[in-house]
């Protein structure tokens, strides 16, 4: 069930689209930083993907539509973009807070000859090896024109539209709707940096996550099921 808190008085530049799942109390404190960007005129829309806890009662205050879609963040986020209103789609992660310097530019939406594009990140831990990781992530992507969830995509809602949105699949969404963008032009890079969260990475040991990642996007290049990828990484992709 959805419910809608949108009052739409005059166009709307900017769509933050946040696909969630059992987020818990974090929810409130993600959608509270939020605030100031709703306050700016940008919308803010929350799509549920079957959370068994209290995340969409939690959501309900702080956006201005939540929704249900089936789980993954391909579907997820592919339906919170058919209900946007923004010219600009931002997909943004839970636990990935967006810096308040870019909001007069992101607000009011990136000139041409940009169509899509990403931040930097920075992983919110101190231990030197997640400063390195938030480096290689980002060089990563400069050289590949390739853009991942944690770094905050943003796209014109037209050119989303025109390559297809998100593949649906259970994994490497991202990369695969770069690849789409990236046929139509490079990406712009926004700064400062967004700030993720180093939650993965701790919990499962940073050399162990590290070296997981690696092997999945090497199994996802040479043609690996990303159903199984799923699997490998902690997810349990929807039955089909």
């Amino acid at each position: 069930m959805a419910s809608d808190n949108r009052a739409m008085s005059k166009p709307i530049a900017l769509s933050i689209i946040m696909p969630v799942l059992d987020e818990g109390p974090a929810l409130r404190l993600a959608l509270q930083a939020l605030t100031v960007w709703r306050e700016a005129g940008a919308e803010l829309i929350v799509v549920d993907g079957g959370s068994q806890d209290d995340s969409l009662g939690l959501a309900g205050p702080w956006a201005d539509l939540v929704l249900g879609a089936p789980r993954g963040r391909a579907s997820q986020m592919n339906a919170g973009a058919a209900r946007a209103s923004g010219a600009w789609l931002v997909f943004l992660h839970a636990d990935t807070r967006l810096p308040e310097a870019a909001l007069a530019r992101l607000c009011s939406g990136l000139p041409p000859p940009a169509v899509w594009g990403r931040f930097d990140v920075r992983i919110d831990h101190p231990h030197w090896l997640l400063r390195v990781v938030s480096v290689m992530m980002n060089w990563r992507s400069r050289l590949s024109g390739v853009a991942t969830g944690d770094q905050a995509m943003l796209v014109r809602r037209d050119v989303f539209e025109q390559v297809g949105g998100f593949p649906d699949m259970a994994l490497m969404e991202d990369i695969a709707l770069s690849k789409r963008l990236r046929a139509l032009a490079r990406p712009v890079c926004l700064s400062p940096p967004v700030l993720t969260s180093a939650r993965r990475w701790l919990r499962h040991g940073i050399w162990r996550t590290i070296w997981l990642m690696w092997r999945l996007r090497a199994a996802y290049f040479f043609g690996a099921d990303p159903d199984d990828l799923a699997v490998r990484y902690g997810y349990r992709p929807r039955s089909r």
